[in-house]
């Protein structure tokens, strides 16, 4: 990563949030989520986040929490000691630490598309990236 100075939003401890959340920037998870993310930007989940998810898509995600659901990001998913994660990833970059529960598959994305994610729609950018299991 980049040290640009990036805006950044933190759902907090206290905060319950059920729904779709589309976001561009960063977002930090420290309470609780349900339902769908579908996001350009990059994705944290904290320790004392617990999130129950359809689908979780940003650029990237590191869960340092609990994730019950299919995550896939774009650039990179980081699994941090102590997560919980119950889904399938979907990833160009995957890295998992010690410690860490995973139950699910993992399909890796073949090479970013050379495009500016944030300069196209994101279906279009989704539509640009082909899995190397569907080959």
């Amino acid at each position: 990563m980049t040290n640009e100075l990036l805006n950044e939003t933190v759902f907090g401890q206290e905060t319950e949030f059920d729904g779709v959340l589309n976001f561009t920037d960063n977002l930090v998870i420290t309470g609780r989520f349900n339902g769908t993310i579908d996001a350009s930007g990059a994705l944290e989940i904290e320790r004392t986040a617990i999130c129950t998810v359809d689908k979780m898509i940003a650029r990237s995600i590191v869960v340092y929490g609990r994730v019950t659901g299919d995550i896939e990001g774009a650039e990179r998913v980081e699994l941090c000691k102590g997560c919980k994660v119950k889904g399938d990833i979907r990833t160009a970059n995957l890295r998992i630490a010690e410690n860490v529960e995973f139950e699910g598959q993992v399909y890796m994305l073949d090479d970013v598309p050379d495009i500016n994610i944030f300069s196209v729609a994101s279906t279009e950018f989704k539509n640009a990236i082909r899995t190397k299991s569907s080959e």
